[in-house]
């Protein structure tokens, strides 16, 4: 899905960094200072809560709206969430939005 993700945003004009795991996404996100980031919770060395936990410890990343993709309902205080699975073009309004 992370593949699928990336190169539909490319074809959409957007620069794109991807992470194949939490910890790694937390250096992507320093390293790169996303406009937004799209985020599944279910990920190993690092899961989304645990990522969402340390990037607002960052004063860098804080500010950086989060999107949620999760087949687990959940509570978490994102900008957006989108359940699993989501049509395409949900997605994509989504990045526009907020980006």
């Amino acid at each position: 899905m992370r593949e699928a993700l990336v190169e539909i945003l490319r074809l959409e004009g957007y620069q794109v960094s991807w992470a194949a795991d939490g910890r790694q996404a937390l250096g992507e996100a320093k390293v790169h200072r996303p406009d937004v980031i799209l985020l599944d919770l279910m990920m190993p060395e690092m899961n989304g809560w645990q990522f969402m936990t340390e990037q607002l410890k960052d004063p860098d990343l804080a500010a950086v709206p989060v999107i949620v993709m999760s087949a687990y309902a959940t509570d978490i205080d994102a900008a957006a969430t989108l359940p699993k699975p989501f049509p395409i073009e949900d997605m994509l309004d989504t990045v526009r939005r907020l980006a």
